[in-house]
């Protein structure tokens, strides 16, 4: 979205206020906020305006798939009309809305919420909401226009990303060039999430919602799941803050549509409040319920703190069900295919090692840039094999916490909870089911890297 885009949208929200005397929020029909209207006659807000929901919509810029379905509820996806909503304080709206569908040749790309006048007072007159319709119809063709472009985008991305080297890789930068215009200057990173969790290879959020965000898309990872790429927009090469805070909003993201996808067949009523896995009522919309990592750092067996390392089997957090992963700059876009590379391995290293996340940094995962290279086989060494049977997965489990702690028997008893005499035995059982020596060291690495490269 352009600064001017984002300008024209608030202009227009503000004139949709100042007809109407009364507040109005703009969100695309997603429930993520565009622009939003303080207006009050009196100079300033009035405090009933300010109910939960209406206010972390506007301090998160985003609603929950609870306050998505329950507002739903009242027919907005197919109304062509102004819809009114009546106050429902359980579920956290204490005054009522009007919903004026922001709709383009019939089809609905957005919302303008206003809030309704209180019992007894006099509320927007017929012509007035008339004239109101028509200011969310030139939204409605502007959404269709940034819609139209951000599709463009979306396209020439993905075409760079999944391009064979040579001619159609000069051809997609070329073309990615020529879309992004003045915007084709880096710095850049590239983000991926992994998995996105959608069926839709097209159900990717809009660069407007994500900070920092020129163009978002997916790619193919395997015969059904997809993976989530975004260009971010750096301010300098030294830092990856704005990839950082774009890659935990994507996660968010995720997370509401993994959410949503639990509640298949759920019915909801209005008025009733619903929950959604780590998204909450209606009234408490705008936190995913989920404790984050902090982004770049990762964890030493047993201390969780030394940037470089990671948690061990013993010691490692639930797995995770997606991650995100950032590459290390870029200047040229030329060079974006190499960053996908980069970001796509980071974000498996995440889900491999959860200590690495849920935002991963190439620069970051240590040895796994170079096991993310490998092919999958890789894993499957004919020595190590037997190992990584489900039967023996205490034992493989084991052999890697032994050599992550660099073959320290004490260090290890003390992770896995075991005596050392158990760690010996199970030690042995390793060797005369691999045939490898773990006092040599070539021995030694090919099994921590077949270890390392099953997660994988």
């Amino acid at each position: 979205m352009t600064t001017d885009s984002r300008g024209d949208y608030q202009e227009l929200v503000d004139e949709i206020s100042e007809l109407l005397g009364v507040p109005a929020t703009l969100e695309n029909r997603d429930f993520e906020l565009i622009a939003f209207g303080a207006y009050d006659s009196e100079g300033e807000l009035d405090p009933s305006a300010l109910d939960p929901v209406r206010t972390r919509s506007i301090l998160t810029r985003r609603s929950t798939a609870a306050v998505r379905t329950w507002f739903e509820g009242f027919g907005i996806t197919r109304a062509t009309a102004p819809v009114r909503i009546p106050p429902t304080p359980e579920a956290g709206v204490y005054r009522g809305r009007i919903c004026l569908p922001v709709r383009h040749r019939g089809v609905v790309l957005g919302y303008v919420w206003l809030l309704d006048s209180e019992p007894g007072a006099p509320g927007p007159t017929d012509p007035q909401l008339d004239a109101a319709m028509r200011v969310a119809a030139r939204i409605g063709a502007l959404l269709a226009d940034e819609a139209q472009h951000g599709a463009d985008l979306s396209r020439e991305l993905r075409a760079v990303l999944t391009a064979e080297r040579g001619w159609q890789a000069d051809m997609a930068v070329a073309a990615l060039r020529t879309a992004l215009g003045p915007r084709g200057d880096g710095p850049y990173a590239v983000v991926c999430v992994a998995p996105w969790p959608s069926a839709d290879p097209d159900d990717a959020p809009s660069a407007r919602t994500v900070p920092h965000a020129t163009a978002l898309c997916t790619v193919p990872w395997g015969p059904t799941a997809q993976l989530l790429a975004a260009l971010i927009r750096l301010r300098a090469t030294d830092t990856l803050t704005p990839a950082t805070s774009a890659a935990t909003r994507l996660l968010e993201r995720a997370r509401g549509v993994e959410g949503a996808g639990a509640d298949t067949g759920t019915q909801r009523t209005p008025g009733t409040q619903a929950t959604s896995g780590t998204h909450g009522t209606p009234g408490t919309h705008g936190t995913s319920g989920t404790t984050h990592s902090t982004p770049g750092t990762h964890s030493t067996p047993g201390t969780h703190s030394t940037p470089g390392t990671h948690g061990t089997p013993g010691t490692a957090a639930a797995p995770l069900t997606v991650a995100a992963g950032i590459a290390s700059p870029r200047v040229a876009l030329g060079d974006l295919a190499a960053a996908w590379q980069e970001a796509s391995a980071a974000a498996r290293a995440a889900l491999a090692e959860p200590g690495f996340g849920p935002v991963a940094e190439w620069s970051r995962i240590g040895p796994y840039r170079l096991l993310t290279s490998l092919p999958p086989e890789t894993a499957q060494d004919p020595a190590v094999r037997p190992l990584l049977s489900p039967a023996h997965r205490e034992l493989a489990r084991t052999a890697e916490v032994y050599l992550d702690c660099a073959g320290q028997a004490a260090r290890t008893a003390a992770e896995l909870g075991i005596h050392r005499q158990t760690l010996y035995y199970r030690l042995s059982r390793v060797e005369q089911l691999t045939g490898l020596d773990l006092d040599d060291g070539e021995h030694r690495l090919l099994l921590h890297m077949a270890l390392k490269g099953a997660r994988l």
